[in-house]
């Protein structure tokens, strides 16, 4: 049966080589998110060459943004809570408690799904009006947002699901889940905002289209013969449900504090800006935070997708290979932002001319990135500790070390255009990549060869 087993199974989490292990989870998780933000700066390039109205178009769903990401982290609530505590019960070999986190979480991604639904559709127009709406960009964004909130489900569940088809080391199915979407928004934007003439409209539909096709991939994964762990009718268990939701509390929120971060740079770049520099230097932020979401996802598909090699030996309690396998993934993190880092200074301003073809403005922005990356490797480090102490169950560290670093991040977001003036603002994300890593290293230093050593001679 083991036989078996081990022959659909893509990467044997406990046996294979552990270099090998990690660059053959890594490099496709790291691949997925690369292609999805790919296909984000695309979606906003189709959109603001709509004919007549593309800039109020591109506003307008620029306001829809950070809405739009705070309804999407509730995936990452529970597929990244649960999905650790999954590789941990497999390690253990409690295949069926592994079996009853997968189907509670199942079955609260949909419910989360149905609740949003219900709760913000009616809500949207208020909502949009306070994260920036104007009355000329409020049609094109409530549009937009209405088409996007009817297909909730299929988001919720197309990233949610996805966690749990990496966290049984089908690192390449998770992968090719992400670019079935990807692909076909690429494709379909056109179709429907250009061919059909629908506008922004078009541009919704086809992103719900997109993930419904997603989400049926992972789903057929998961009820399918090829997964160890498939998706079964279970009843619902309130402990499994406070455990994943503590755990995924870490991710969910680090994402809603990544969006209040924009949402308050903006307003301090336009309380100091005023109305000579404001929105001038808020369309070099949208554009620096569009280059960082360049770095930041496809290096959070690099620590969150190799989360189940250290859940599954951990639960397993073969502390070695954890420290082994975090060891090289430590390396893949800090690879990736050396070359980002090196990117920055070379390609920025190509990079830049993608959003604008304004001299003053692509001037600022590249210059501007070069500000925000100025200690961009660090940041590595700062993303596989914080995932590696999440992997292993451990959010008593992961939650303080990730906001401790957004704490020191909004502190010189205030501090530093009071005092320098308003382009210093810039320098807040180096001072918190800075400060935050350090810490966690300390902290990472400390603690963890302690929890390795009680792990393998308790098991607690």
């Amino acid at each position: 049966m083991k036989e078996n087993r081990q022959k659909r199974v893509e990467n044997d989490l406990g046996r294979d080589d552990v270099r090998q292990l990690v660059r053959r989870i890594a490099l496709p998780s790291m691949l997925a998110q690369f292609v999805s933000v790919l296909y984000s700066i695309v979606d906003r390039m189709y959109i603001g060459h709509i004919p007549g109205v593309g800039e109020l178009a591109l506003a307008g769903v620029g306001v829809c943004g950070p809405v739009v990401t705070m309804i999407g982290s509730v995936a990452s609530l529970v597929g990244m809570g649960g999905a650790p505590l999954m590789s941990i019960k497999m390690g253990e070999g409690d295949e069926a408690g592994a079996r009853k986190i997968l189907a509670n979480c199942f079955v609260m991604i949909c419910l989360f799904a149905l609740a949003l639904m219900a709760v913000v559709i009616p809500l949207r127009r208020p909502m949009l009006l306070f994260f920036g709406a104007s009355a000329d960009t409020l049609p094109y964004a409530d549009e937009y947002f209405l088409y996007y909130m009817s297909g909730t489900v299929f988001a919720l569940l197309a990233t949610g699901l996805n966690s749990f088809v990496t966290a049984q080391g089908f690192a390449r199915k998770a992968m090719i889940s992400v670019l079935l979407g990807a692909v076909m928004n690429i494709a379909l934007d056109p179709v429907f905002i250009f061919a059909l003439d629908m506008g922004v409209a078009g541009a919704a539909i086809a992103t719900v289209i997109s993930q419904a096709f997603s989400c049926a991939y992972a789903l057929l994964f998961l009820l399918g013969p090829r997964a160890q762990i498939r998706i079964e009718r279970a009843r619902l268990d309130f402990a499994v449900i406070r455990r994943v939701l503590l755990l995924g509390f870490t991710p969910f929120s680090i994402i809603a504090v990544d969006n209040a971060m924009i949402i308050a740079m903006n307003a301090v770049l336009q309380r100091y800006g005023g109305a000579a520099e404001g929105d001038l230097l808020i369309t070099v932020a949208t554009i620096v935070q569009s280059f960082m979401l360049v770095v930041t996802m496809p290096l959070g598909g690099i620590s969150g997708g190799t989360q189940p090699i250290l859940g599954f030996n951990y639960g397993a309690r073969q502390v070695g290979r954890v420290v082994r396998a975090q060891r090289h993934i430590f390396l893949w993190c800090l690879s990736f932002t050396a070359i980002m880092f090196v990117a920055a200074r070379l390609a920025g301003p190509l990079f830049v001319r993608l959003f604008t073809t304004d001299p003053l403005v692509a001037e600022k922005a590249a210059w501007a990135i070069r500000v925000c990356t100025l200690a961009l490797i660090p940041l590595g480090l700062q993303y596989e500790i914080v995932d590696g102490f999440t992997a292993i169950g451990q959010v008593r560290y992961a939650w303080p070390l990730s906001f401790w670093r957004k704490a020191v991040y909004f502190a010189a977001l205030f501090i530093l255009p009071a005092v320098w003036g308003v382009e210093a603002t810039f320098y807040a994300e180096a001072i918190s990549d800075v400060i935050g890593p350090l810490t966690s290293i300390a902290v990472h230093a400390l603690v963890m060869k302690k929890l390795m050593a009680r792990r393998a001679m308790t098991g607690a």
